[in-house]
């Protein structure tokens, strides 16, 4: 299980790695790095994906600096924090809290 503490200790930009589709989708929805950043130092945990590949991965709840609320997918390797995603997280989706996903009807 991935630990939110062990995300922050590695929390410089130089630790990060961004592939080519997570930066493009970035870019497509307005979200810097240093929005991650802010998430990955203030925010939670709220999923686990221990079988993602090819290393674990989690959910992070934050907001951005401008207190936006944005979710971040991330895992860790050797070091390293690998950004596989991050989002504005939907209303059709998410319950009011946008940590609880909303039950389909």
């Amino acid at each position: 299980m991935l630990e939110i503490d062990c995300f922050r200790q590695l929390n410089t930009a130089e630790n990060y790695v961004v592939t080519m589709h997570s930066r493009r989708r970035m870019d497509e929805r307005g979200i810097r790095l240093r929005d991650v950043m802010n998430v990955i130092a203030h925010g939670e945990i709220i999923e686990q994906y221990p079988e993602d590949f090819p290393f674990p991965s989690c959910l992070v709840f934050g907001l951005t600096a401008s207190e936006r609320r944005l979710h971040v997918v991330v895992s860790l390797n050797e070091g390293h924090i690998y950004l596989i995603t991050a989002y504005y997280p939907s209303e059709s989706e998410w319950e009011s809290d946008m940590k609880t996903r909303r039950v389909p009807e």
